[in-house]
């Protein structure tokens, strides 16, 4: 594991001449152009990379990090991510990927008091207020937990089909489609929650727009 500046300097040119090795015209090829796929909205947890852990190229995925994988509306640095990925990139797929004991959902199921951060985790806790009956249901706290990571994911896909812009694009076509997974640290897999949409018909009337003219 890298432990200093030098370290990841250094680490860069053993991964170029490791890649040039087994593909030449890797970097060549790279410069042109990117069209990825795939966004992927995960959480800043450094051990959650979107691309190592599908085993994917760079190139392949469009990624926005953020503590807890949040889609909060307001967020204008999100909301620009995921306007150039639907309507530059033309991504086909959407994924929210939370991943199980992350920090930012176990400070939000508590009460402890932690200054600036406090403004951001108020998102999350309203995760808990939205399913509170069901988590406090669950006596063990781990438990609890795991489960509020997927419900959190499940909430912010629902908030990404609320995107005005994202529903335009359904306007024309059935992309992108929304999905949410969580990762296990414990043993390196993803779980798919099962929850997909690329309707604006699978949210309440209130959040459906009229559709544009084509």
């Amino acid at each position: 594991m890298a432990e200093t500046i030098q370290d990841l300097l250094t680490g860069n040119v053993a991964w170029v001449k490791n890649t040039l090795k087994h593909n030449p015209g890797f970097f060549e090829n790279l410069a042109l152009e990117q069209s990825p796929k795939f966004l992927w909205i995960g959480c800043s947890d450094s051990r959650v990379p979107a691309t190592e852990i599908t085993n994917a190229l760079p190139g392949s995925i469009f990624v926005q990090r953020n503590i807890a994988n949040m889609v909060v509306h307001t967020d204008s640095n999100l909301l620009s991510v995921v306007n150039y990925a639907v309507k530059v990139l033309k991504v086909r797929h959407i994924i929210v990927c939370g991943h199980y004991g992350c920090g930012g959902v176990q400070a939000a199921m508590g009460n402890d008091n932690f200054g600036f951060l406090d403004n951001w985790l108020m998102h999350i806790k309203d995760v808990y207020y939205l399913h509170e009956s069901e988590l406090n249901s669950i006596e063990n706290e781990e438990k609890r937990l795991d489960r509020y990571v997927e419900l959190n994911v499940i909430e912010q896909v629902k908030n990404l089909a609320k995107i005005s812009f994202i529903q335009e694009e359904w306007d024309h076509n059935d992309m992108p489609h929304i999905h949410g997974w969580v990762y296990s640290l414990k043993d390196g897999l993803l779980k798919d929650l099962n929850v997909s949409i690329n309707s604006s018909l699978a949210l309440e009337k209130v959040y459906q727009y009229h559709s544009t003219p084509k």
